[in-house]
């Protein structure tokens, strides 16, 4: 195996024996032989588009079959035979389709994938890998899996969406025109990096998509405070990004004396009216998703994880953590069709919290409703110089070490300065008590990954205000990264040209020195120093 997608990659250069992550070679390579099904699919797609031909099951497919193969998500080997065998089954149907139409498909070979054996996948994929192609130029290589990844994070969003109803054809044939690309032989580095760019743009609109269907159904955030406490009585948790999962179990457990509970990325949701109206919605347990085996192995109920971030579950807790969605692990309870009646039993059977326990409360919900709700009072302190400039902290979180220095950055930030933070990175400094500017919050959640949508808006409005672009703001961008949806939001910044972006705890091992130097040249892009050396640098 050989894989390099995430920012733990073994040594900084790639696993090759077996995943930091926890997964195995034949998963690696049935995730491969996947990717390259879903290339010959899209190549299909796009020739029918040309002769008007779209398929919505095969809009829906190519997402979820590209997102289960993000960072974290399924590590179940004969879940992706299923998807690969439903993969080839989609390309013939949709080949008569296009053949009909009077479009040529030939240009893909015949697929009959779903004929074969796991064994068989996967020693196909072990040829069709990132290394495949040994004559390959090393940046085309390097462009071709920043798309990819970059098409991975955007596939997760518009999955995301596409559950709450909304999508748009334009992402559904960005992601098969960028996936066929990667075919091509003959790209150039101008063209892969404008495909890149691309993804970044499409990105926005997928983002815009996904923040529509949470706000139309849940209402916008509002700052809300969130304790981190326990309260006596029967418990799940729900770890994960999505939110309707997350409605369900509530609307479930009505009435069944079990106290809801969010961990990781769910953080953001103690914000939205529609989800906070649940009386037995009560706080927020844990931290990251690199902490939850010791986390989870401390929960006394039943735990829900709705999308990536799963790891290898301990004995002590396998018996009671449960998958739903795209996420899966080999022996772990599966919910297909999300009725959580397993996991209520479950939670049910269990101990539960024997008492209440006293903890800190945290605020989140600052999204760009609530940010901008005050936007007259932060315009009025910027010119009367009470608030000299902002910092956007965030990103994924992870266990690679490094990850310190955005803790002690935030810490060491001047007290006349504000620190906006979405992702689980914010769980370096989430509880940090940063005190206020006039009534303003120091500390501000805007919320999860994908909210990076509202954080834009927010930099655009401020932009307006001001009369200035956005890198004219006294506003300066720290970002971690850790796995494919951090790919596509920076590919979202690069779009919309914001510069000056420091990035880390280290660089992606698959961008190649000329690469880089490609996005030094046109966005500054700079790795992260130490706390000291980069205050300095931005603030004087």
């Amino acid at each position: 195996m050989f894989c390099y997608q995430c920012e733990q990659a073994a040594k900084g250069e790639g696993c090759t024996k077996i995943g930091v992550c926890g997964k195995q070679p034949d998963v690696a390579a049935l995730q491969d032989m996947l990717i390259h099904a879903l290339k010959g699919l899209s190549c299909v797609a796009v020739e029918g588009r040309r002769v008007g031909v779209t398929d919505d099951a095969v809009n829906r497919f190519t997402c979820e079959g590209v997102f289960s193969t993000l960072t974290n998500v399924s590590f179940d080997a004969d879940r992706f035979v299923r998807l690969i065998h439903a993969c080839a089954v989609h390309k013939r149907a949709l080949q008569k389709k296009v053949k009909e139409a009077g479009g040529n498909v030939d240009m893909v070979e015949e697929c009959r994938c779903d004929q074969k054996s796991k064994d068989e996948l996967v020693a196909i994929g072990e040829t069709v890998g990132i290394q495949a192609d040994t004559g390959e130029n090393a940046d085309i290589r390097s462009l071709k899996q920043l798309l990819i990844y970059g098409i991975k994070g955007l596939a997760a969003y518009a999955d995301h969406a596409a559950i709450l109803g909304k999508s748009d054809d334009a992402v559904f044939a960005f992601i098969h025109e960028g996936l066929a690309a990667t075919l091509n032989n003959n790209a150039t580095v101008n063209e892969l990096v404008g495909l890149a760019l691309k993804c970044g743009e499409v990105n926005l609109k997928a983002m815009e998509l996904l923040d529509a269907g949470n706000t139309e159904r849940y209402g916008h955030p509002v700052p809300t405070q969130v304790p981190l406490g326990a309260k006596a009585g029967k418990a799940i948790l729900v770890s994960g990004h999505d939110l309707k999962d997350l409605e369900d179990i509530l609307k479930q457990t009505e009435g069944k004396g079990i106290n809801v509970y969010t961990h990781g990325e769910m953080l953001p949701c103690h914000g939205y009216p529609g989800l906070k109206k649940y009386s037995h919605f009560y706080g927020h347990y844990g931290t990251a998703w690199q902490n939850q085996a010791k986390e989870f192995d401390a929960f006394p109920g039943a735990i829900v994880m709705t999308t990536n971030c799963i790891q290898k579950p301990k004995e002590s807790y396998s018996d009671h953590i449960f998958t739903t969605g795209l996420v899966g692990w080999p022996g772990v309870t599966h919910i297909a069709d999300k009725d959580f009646s397993p996991a209520i039993k479950k939670a049910l059977a269990m101990p539960g919290f024997a008492s209440d326990t006293a903890g800190k409360t945290i605020m989140t919900g600052f999204a760009r409703n609530a940010v901008l709700g005050v936007a007259g009072k932060i315009i009025e302190a910027v010119k009367g110089k009470a608030l000299r400039h902002f910092f956007l902290v965030g990103g994924c979180d992870g266990a690679k070490p490094g990850r310190n220095y955005y803790t002690e950055f935030v810490e060491k930030v001047p007290k006349d300065c504000v620190v906006l933070t979405l992702a689980c990175g914010k769980f370096r400094f989430f509880d940090k008590d940063l005190g206020n500017i006039g009534g303003i919050p120091r500390l501000l959640d805007i919320g999860q990954c994908n909210d990076a949508y509202s954080a834009i808006q927010i930099a655009v409005a401020l932009a307006n205000a001001f009369g200035c672009g956005v890198n004219d703001l006294p506003l300066s961008m720290i970002l971690s990264w850790y796995e494919q949806k951090a790919c596509v939001i920076l590919l979202s910044l690069l779009h919309l040209g914001i510069k000056n972006i420091r990035l880390g705890p280290t660089l992606p091992a698959f961008i190649t020195p000329n690469v880089l130097n490609v996005l030094v040249e046109n966005f500054n892009i700079m790795p992260i120093k130490t706390a000291d050396e980069d205050l300095k640098a931005i603030l004087g």
